[in-house]
């Protein structure tokens, strides 16, 4: 291209300017060397003028010689100091050339880096804004992708819940025979058949485990409680706070009343009636719920 051009013309001007300030000391030495020798030849001339083994004309002659080399000389170093300066000259013009050249490529290259768009990460393209050749504005929206690197939860729960539902309260994920955590982000005010849509933001938002459109379980904390004594949901378990329920003993199921609390789909809080380590009959229960005592056989 055109700057590799200029940068090869650069390089033959250098090389011609070290070929020509070779030749130019060159013939600088030669005079300087007939200089001397007409010196040389003069003084022994002088000398031989002073017995008249030499005529004036020729000692003249001699002199009008070495007064033209030393003339010589001094015009040859002007004329070289002069090519010298016409060769730097040239050599500057061809760097500022290059220089320019150098500047437009960049500006055209960094121009070119921008019409190349780059994703921030790996992800799927969900779709594309534009045709082939159509100019575009300034923060106009071209292409939508889902970032593979990152998840959030698109979760729904019924509008009857729709006061408790927070931003910032805990989310439970069943993933698989795994449990991820993560809190309730944004809540969409706009309920669809019922139902409200919430994003959930994980903890582990990039778990190896999770993928596009896959279908998970979620458990919305709406309270939560440290060192409780819970039993398993069951059968035995119906609604409300008080229960009876058959505790184990000596292989006897004896009838025992208790008050629970908070409960989830597994489990049930025991606020009181049963102590750590019991055990209670959590199946159906209702054939025989006159009884007070039941006797077990293995």
């Amino acid at each position: 291209d055109q700057l590799e051009m200029k940068q090869n013309s650069l390089r033959k001007n250098k090389l011609n300017a070290r070929s020509t300030k070779v030749d130019l000391d060159y013939n600088v030495q030669v005079k300087k060397l007939r200089i001397a020798s007409l010196k040389s030849e003069l003084e022994d001339q002088e000398q031989l003028l002073e017995v008249g083994g030499i005529s004036p004309a020729r000692f003249e002659k001699t002199k009008q010689e070495l007064e033209l080399a030393e003339k010589d000389l001094i015009m040859l170093k002007e004329k070289n100091s002069i090519n010298l300066q016409q060769l730097e000259a040239d050599e500057e013009g061809l760097r500022l050339q290059i220089e320019m050249q150098e500047k437009e490529l960049a500006v055209k290259e960094e121009a070119l880096s921008k019409m190349i768009i780059r994703a921030p990460s790996a992800g799927i393209i969900l779709s594309i804004r534009g045709k082939v050749g159509e100019k575009v504005d300034n923060d106009r929206l071209l292409i939508e992708m889902s970032d593979l690197t990152n998840f959030k939860i698109q979760g729904k729960v019924d509008d009857d819940y729709s006061e408790q539902l927070k931003t910032g309260i805990r989310v439970y994920v069943g993933l698989d025979n795994e449990q991820l955590t993560g809190v309730v982000g944004t809540v969409n005010p706009v309920i669809r058949d019922r139902k409200i849509e919430f994003d959930v933001n994980l903890r582990e938002s990039n778990h190896y485990k999770l993928r596009p459109n896959l279908n998970v379980s979620l458990d919305i904390v709406r309270e939560e409680r440290d060192s409780v004594l819970r039993i398993n949901n069951g059968p035995a378990i119906g609604r409300g706070n008080e229960h009876k329920v058959f505790v184990l003993q000596n292989g006897n199921a004896e009838e025992r009343e208790i008050k629970t609390g908070m409960r989830t789909e597994e489990y049930v809080e025991v606020i009181e009636g049963l102590t750590e380590g019991e055990r209670i009959v959590l199946s159906d229960i209702s054939s025989v719920e006159d009884l007070e005592e039941l006797e077990l056989e293995e």
